[in-house]
Parts: structure tokens; C-alpha cells; sequence
């Protein structure tokens, strides 16, 4: 795959890990088996999956003017990634996400903090920056109305858009509309479509640009009917993080020319490798453990 220029509009978050056996109910306390903190932001993980895989990333975000946001601007330029569009604020302290691991699943609280900087008028500031970009890669972690700019700004540009419709809220026709590829999981595609009053075309045009990440089950795509393209079978340490992986290969694979077959058979390999490690970006694998991964797949057959 040629290398490609990957603009990502969205959070940075320190993500704050507690690992336990048993995730406590309501009112009830356990004791934890240990805690970590690492980089995460849905916007940072989709920018460090797709830097790894061999794309020339920009970022656009805020970050406080605190410890947090130093460590994650540090990492960010650790990983290859141009952080000229990320500025400290003052007035706000950088995102967190408090996750919580047990029995091989996560429960994650987001408090925004400096992300919900990244308003309009900030994304305005980088018009130039999006108008020779590849491809434009979006989350719901920073306020909506700056995602709707930011589309408003590629769709000007005739710049591609994947929108990651995380965490799910409800979107205007118009956003879904404008977009290239949507990527929801299967729960925040249910809600997706409930959300809004569809005529049976339109839902049908907004799964045309579905590309549905499933878990264990895979991803699928929608041409007509749905396609599934199965997962690989791997050891799973720690799913935080997996659904970033793969957005950031699908941008990655679709801006360079790959069909949507193929960026799918790509993204999954990336997903299956990232949750064999513990942590978000920390189990993200390079282009090359990729191509070695599929080439073994390939071999086992």
C-alpha cells in the first residue's frame, strides 16, 4: 500500500486503567487486581493505528495545560505524528476515560475535558491542513457541531470522510448524508437507524456506507445485502482499543486504494493483533506485523 496523508479530527484522552476479576455492582466495592494509566482518546488511538500501519498522520485536538496533556503530546510526537494542530488550553484540564477491565471485557467513562475545545471555529483555523489530506478520519469525543464542520470543510475539498459514530448519539441526515463511510459496531448501528425517521431508501443508502465492526464475529459490509468477513482466532488480553485499531486500518487501507473487501480483510487482521496486548495504543501492530500475521494466516490453510 502506497503511503497515504491521514488527517484525524478528534479526542486525546489519559486513559486511567483498573484491572479486576470481577466488575462490582451497584454500590458495592472489590478489590482490584492493579492500575495503570496510558494514553488513549478515540481520536489519538484511530491516529496511532493508522501512523503504525505506514500513514503520514495530522492530528487536530486540545489538550490541557497540565501533566496529562505534556505526556500525551509527547507520545503522539513519539509515534510519528504531527501535533502543529494540537494545542494546550488553560482554562480546562485534558480528557480522561476511566476503564475498568474484567472477565475480558471493558466499561469505560469518558469526562471530555479540553476535547470539547475542538470547536468550529478551531477546525475552521485548519481548512488548508483538511483540503490536501487523503482522507479525513472522525469520532464523537469532541462537540458535534465541530464534526459537522469538519465534514462541511472535505466535503468542500472533495476529501474522503470516515466517520466513527462513537460514542452513538443521534446525527442529522445531512452528516450522514455527507459522509463517505460510517463505521458504527452493531449496538451503535441499531441506534443509528432507530434514532432517525428513514424512509426505506435512505436507510438503505446510510448501510451503503456501513462498514460494521462485530467483535469476534469480524466486519461487515453492505452492497445490496451484507457481507461478513470473519475475524481471526487470537489469544485476547484486553479489548480496549480494538474498534480504534480497525478504523485507523480501514483509513489507512480505503486511501490507498484498497476495495472495501480488502480494507475489511486488512482492518481485521489489525483488530485481531491489537487485542493480544494490553492497552489501547500499546497492542496497536506495525504494517509489518500485519503482513506477517495474514502471511502465516495465509499459510495455515
Amino acid at each position: 500500500m502506497k503511503e497515504v496523508k491521514i488527517t484525524v479530527i478528534g479526542s486525546i484522552n489519559m486513559d486511567l486503567v483498573t484491572k479486576t476479576s470481577v466488575s462490582p455492582k451497584q454500590g458495592e466495592t472489590v478489590m482490584g487486581e492493579s492500575f495503570f494509566s496510558v494514553p488513549g482518546g478515540k481520536g489519538a488511538n484511530q491516529a496511532v493505528a493508522a501512523a503504525r500501519l505506514g500513514a503520514k498522520v495530522k492530528m487536530i485536538g486540545r489538550v490541557g495545560s497540565d501533566a496529562f496533556g505534556q505526556e500525551l503530546l509527547e507520545n503522539l510526537s513519539k509515534e510519528g505524528i504531527s501535533i502543529d494542530s494540537v494545542e494546550p488550553v488553560t482554562h480546562t484540564s485534558t480528557g480522561i476515560a476511566s476503564i475498568t477491565l474484567s472477565e475480558g471485557d471493558n466499561r469505560i467513562i469518558v469526562v471530555p475535558g479540553a476535547n470539547f475545545e475542538v470547536t468550529p471555529e478551531v477546525i475552521q483555523q485548519y481548512e488548508d491542513l483538511i483540503a490536501t489530506s487523503d482522507m479525513i478520519l472522525l469520532q464523537l469525543e469532541i462537540p458535534l457541531e465541530s464534526v459537522e464542520e469538519a465534514v462541511k470543510l472535505a466535503k468542500k475539498h472533495d476529501r474522503k470522510v470516515i466517520l466513527n459514530p462513537a460514542p452513538i448519539q443521534k446525527l442529522p441526515k445531512a452528516l450522514l448524508k455527507d459522509v463517505d463511510y460510517l463505521t458504527p459496531n452493531e449496538h451503535e448501528l441499531r441506534l443509528l437507524l432507530s434514532d432517525l425517521d428513514l424512509s426505506e431508501v435512505e436507510v438503505e443508502e446510510i448501510k451503503s456506507k456501513c462498514i460494521v465492526t462485530k467483535g469476534a464475529s469480524g466486519i461487515s459490509y453492505y452492497d445490496g445485502r451484507e457481507n461478513v468477513v470473519p475475524s481471526h482466532k487470537v489469544d485476547v488480553v484486553d479489548t480496549t482499543g480494538a474498534g480504534d485499531s480497525a478504523n485507523g486500518a480501514l483509513a489507512v487501507a480505503m486511501s490507498s486504494g484498497l476495495s472495501v473487501k480488502a480494507a475489511c480483510e486488512f482492518a481485521n487482521a489489525v483488530g485481531a493483533l491489537s487485542v493480544t496486548k494490553l492497552g489501547a495504543q500499546s497492542g496497536m501492530p506495525t504494517r509489518q506485523e500485519v503482513e506477517d500475521f495474514l502471511v502465516n494466516k495465509r499459510g495455515d490453510k
